[in-house]
């Protein structure tokens, strides 16, 4: 091998090295690396930004406020908001936070194993686990394992005014109940019925990942927020970040493990990386490895759908233009975190009407809008597969995504 070979080995092998140890600091000290520009894009990220434009364009005309933040080797190659949304804006990101206390789950039952040593299996409805729900209203309940709870199959049911359960894949309609109750949400997420023996259905019900989160409270001694803030938020320089406590004249007593996170966009990146680098953040692995890839496969849990431990995943390939590898999490408002660590790229789109954008519900001030939304109008849903657009929008969003990947 020739000098010029020796050396060009060695500098792609230094690039390769750096961009593997590379971590972002806080954004007080500097924030993330940028790859700015058609490029930079391509030859420090492998972006395609002529193929990524129409991926923001669908994000654009699917929500009336919101944006699209864009990682990827460690480059933060696209950002762009529009209406209440902005970097620095923390809107209620709603459900899309079940993947902030799934990973705080995780987090916990490494640290804490000798306090809960079965993990995902072990049944949690006693007096050790959750004191809480004694005694029983439906002797059922005895059966349910925190895994279940990760992954929506304990029984309980689904919720809204159209709910749906799950079979082997085929919907099971259901009735609506009363579900959550913010001013008692302890109380109210234990007290849902079941709508099926623990382990026999999926359905997606927002009591199931707060109860999850009892447990940690119960196992770790501390409040969830206060786990998610100590384990993940200070180790990787997120700034002001909060849960949406506040619900007009009722301060909540307990942050709900089924949502309701509000994190700089910025930040949102930062948890996401992390993922995608297997936990790793410097030189702490922050979340067990072998939880996050239980997050991207069909679990033993949920043989119903592909939903593991509140992330909905691609390991059947029903996202037909995203690798396999693929897992994200939804939120209502249009919300979206996705990590594809096949690809070293990370996608949060944001979304959200007016309310969700609405500083009482954090008591963090909100930046100013970054554009006037008032002429917005949703972008038909036709042309997006078949179905309605929310969830279509967010599957073309990844996708399209996705394909801005340069391969060559």
């Amino acid at each position: 091998m020739n000098r010029s070979l020796i050396l060009l080995s060695f500098f792609l092998a230094s690039r390769l090295f750096a961009a593997e140890l590379y971590f972002p600091p806080s954004d007080q000290e500097g924030g993330w690396r940028e790859a700015k520009g058609a490029r930079e894009m391509r030859d420090l990220a492998g972006m395609d930004l002529v193929k990524l434009e129409p991926a923001f364009t669908i994000a654009e005309r699917s929500t009336a406020h919101g944006g699209l933040v864009v990682v990827r080797k460690g480059h933060l190659v696209f950002e762009r908001y529009f209406g209440k949304a902005s970097r620095n804006a923390n809107p209620d990101m709603a459900s899309t936070g079940k993947a902030f206390c799934s990973i705080a789950c995780g987090i916990m039952l490494d640290e804490f194993k000798g306090k809960i040593p079965e993990g995902l299996d072990t049944r949690v409805f006693n007096e050790k686990y959750l004191p809480q729900a004694m005694p029983l209203d439906d002797p059922r309940k005895a059966k349910i394992t925190m895994g279940q709870l990760l992954c929506m199959t304990a029984g309980y049911w689904g919720e809204g005014q159209t709910p749906s359960g799950m079979i082997m894949g085929k919907p099971q309609p259901l009735k609506p109940v009363k579900g959550q109750d913010v001013r008692e949400i302890d109380e109210s997420s234990l007290r849902v019925p079941l709508w099926c023996e623990p382990g026999a259905g999926y359905s997606y019900s927002s009591p199931s990942p707060h109860i999850a989160s009892i447990v940690l409270r119960n196992v770790s001694g501390m409040e969830l927020k206060d786990y998610i803030h100590e384990r993940l938020a200070k180790p990787q320089g997120w700034g002001a970040w909060n849960y949406c406590l506040y619900r007009g004249d009722v301060v909540m007593k307990h942050a709900n493990g089924a949502g309701s996170t509000a994190l700089h966009a910025t930040d949102v990146m930062r948890f996401g990386y992390c993922l995608a680098r297997g936990g790793k953040w410097k030189d702490q692995q922050l979340v067990p490895a072998s939880y996050i890839q239980k997050c991207q496969t069909q679990s033993p849990f949920n043989p119903h759908s592909p939903f593991s431990l509140q992330w909905e995943h691609n390991a059947d390939g029903h996202v037909a233009g995203a690798p396999r590898d693929a897992f994200w999490k939804s939120g209502a408002g249009g919300f979206c975190l996705y990590i594809v660590p096949s690809l070293d790229l990370v996608i949060y789109k944001l979304g959200g009407k007016d309310g969700q954008y609405d500083e009482k519900l954090t008591r963090i001030p909100q930046p100013p809008p970054t554009s006037d939304r008032s002429n917005w109008q949703p972008i038909p849903a036709t042309g997006f597969h078949e179905g309605t657009l929310g969830g279509q929008a967010l599957w073309r969003v990844l996708e399209m995504t996705c394909a801005a990947v340069r391969v060559d």
